[in-house]
């Protein structure tokens, strides 16, 4: 039993890749997902790190994995607050450039890595984490909102339909199931519906815990952005056995109980995803396995947060289970 084939009538299922885990899980990669993202190959700072250079090849070896599997492929993400390199805002005398000169910039960027990556790429992240999370600000500030305005986003969609009017164009964010911040990420691409943006979805990336957020307030938000009438995919998905505020070090691995209740929050979450499968393009995991994840970093540094449906070595944990032994 594979993920993918579980979910063949519902939705793709995707994972996190870098250069590292496709050779080291290659097998566990290719026989349960029909769809990967370059974690951070793809992300500015490492395809185009100086002005007149670009480096394709960590990237290409990953869409080179994807056509000999033959899986597809989101791409992540052409523009960002982070990962971006100063050369990118400053002129030769470390000054701010104007912004007729970040918008050529921008657009040349967009363009050429677009034109770069079409096949297999199904859609691609235009713009990732333009929402403030928290007070009267709508964006949060960046050298993108500085120098060019509120309008940097309409434009970054614009040159993307331009590169590529094929591949689906998708605005990601974060904390994306928060009342507060859900109302934030939906008014802003509410604006950019009403003005014709050519925006065709909303990514939920999906960083959760196992008491936040609430199945309540998935439902929520999948309803909410559902409204809009775009697609929706869950971008980077992963649920965490601590909350986001719990810095402990002591556990060496996590208990059972902790597996128990990640697996009724899997299970309960993948139903969700299930009832509202006509918006859901895909459900990607920021991840492959617990042996490696993001989250060994981030919020506290060298600690397992044992995230995801397969363990260190590879092997199937209860969420898998969870999420593939329903009945609809």
């Amino acid at each position: 039993m594979t993920l993918h084939e579980v979910y063949k009538d519902y939705f793709r299922i995707g994972a996190a890749v870098n250069t590292k885990t496709v050779l080291e899980d290659k097998d566990l990669i290719s026989t349960h997902f029909n769809s990967i993202t370059a974690e951070n190959e793809m992300k500015f700072e490492l395809l185009h790190p100086r002005e007149n250079e670009y480096t394709f090849e960590a990237a290409d070896s990953i869409v080179d994995f994807a056509k000999q599997h033959n899986i597809e492929m989101r791409g992540h993400t052409l523009v960002w607050h982070n990962q971006t390199p100063r050369w990118v805002f400053e002129n030769e005398s470390g000054s701010l450039v104007t912004r007729e000169v970040l918008l050529n910039r921008l657009q040349e960027h967009i363009k050429t890595v677009m034109e770069h990556f079409k096949d297999p790429f199904y859609s691609w992240d235009v713009v990732n984490e333009a929402v403030e999370d928290h007070g009267n600000f709508l964006l949060r500030k960046s050298p993108w909102l500085e120098i060019i305005g509120e309008d940097f986003i309409d434009k970054a969609f614009y040159f993307a339909k331009e590169a590529n009017p094929v591949s689906n164009l998708y605005y990601n964010d974060y904390n994306e199931s928060h009342p507060e911040k859900r109302e934030k990420i939906y008014k802003l691409v509410e604006g950019l519906v009403a003005r014709g943006v050519p925006i065709d979805g909303i990514g939920l990336q999906g960083h959760w815990n196992l008491n936040n957020p609430s199945i309540e307030d998935i439902r929520k938000a999948i309803e909410r952005y559902a409204s809009l009438g775009l697609k929706l995919e869950i971008t980077e998905m992963d649920i965490s056995v601590f909350d986001f505020e719990d810095t402990r070090t002591d556990l060496v691995q996590p208990t059972n109980q902790m597996l128990e209740i990640q697996a009724e929050k899997y299970e309960n979450v993948f139903k969700l995803f299930r009832e509202y499968s006509e918006h859901i393009e895909s459900v990607t995991f920021w991840g492959v396995s617990d042996r490696y994840t993001w989250l060994s970093d981030f919020p506290v540094k060298d600690r397992k947060n044992w995230p995801l449906v397969f363990d260190k070595d590879g092997k199937p944990k209860k969420s898998f289970e969870s999420i593939t032994d329903f009945f609809d």
